[in-house]
């Protein structure tokens, strides 16, 4: 009977061991995509604590970091290469956690919507609520800022940029604000609207 009960134990325990084995593989192994919202946080400055969305062609962009690739590689990659980038601003190698704070959506292709349809554009930088908006066809930028949430005490809001395809367009807020024609900008699907950070004294 002891034998019976020991060879038991032995079996739970090789079972258990293989499931917790299956789920840190399966954690490990998930590649980030392109949408997906990575949460940063640096241990030794705060202020650089953010969201960040993956763009379309599958970059993520940190202040002091610059921008770098995510799309296709494991959150560890990221946070290791994160870790480097940021190192030569510190006396020492900062603490640098990456995690995934929400995956890029996916409708089921069966789904037929419901309502009018929306388009996607994608906000990066320094904007409250970064990430994917889906708005209305004829939304305008001014519209789009308010959705986002407007921008960090980080912005620099006189020189954010409208990437579409391999065009750039230049957008100024205080200027939008004022009345500026900007203003009646209308998005398309797939923009990128990117919020720099703020220079020195700028």
């Amino acid at each position: 009977m002891p034998r019976l009960i020991a060879h038991l134990l032995l079996g739970a325990t090789l079972i258990v061991a293989l499931s917790l084995s299956a789920d840190t593989l399966s954690a490990q192994s998930y590649q980030i995509r392109a949408g997906d919202i990575l949460r940063i946080e640096v241990l030794e400055d705060p202020e650089l604590n953010r969201s960040v969305l993956v763009t379309p062609d599958g970059r993520i962009s940190v202040p002091m970091a610059g921008t770098l690739r995510a799309s296709g590689q494991p959150v560890e990659d990221v946070q290791r290469n994160l870790t480097k980038r940021l190192a030569g601003s510190f006396a020492n190698p900062p603490n640098v956690f990456v995690s995934v704070e929400r995956l890029a959506e996916r409708r089921p292709q069966s789904q037929q919507p419901t309502g009018p349809k929306l388009i996607s554009v994608f906000v990066m930088g320094e904007a409250n609520k970064p990430g994917m908006i889906e708005i209305p066809p004829g939304t305008n930028v001014l519209q789009a800022f308010a959705m986002m949430g407007g921008f960090t005490k980080f912005a620099a809001v006189k020189r954010i940029q409208l990437r579409r395809a391999e065009k750039i367009v230049p957008l100024n807020y205080r200027q939008i604000e004022a009345g500026a024609s900007g203003a009646r900008t209308t998005l398309e699907d797939g923009d990128v609207i990117v919020v720099p950070q703020r220079r020195l004294f700028e």
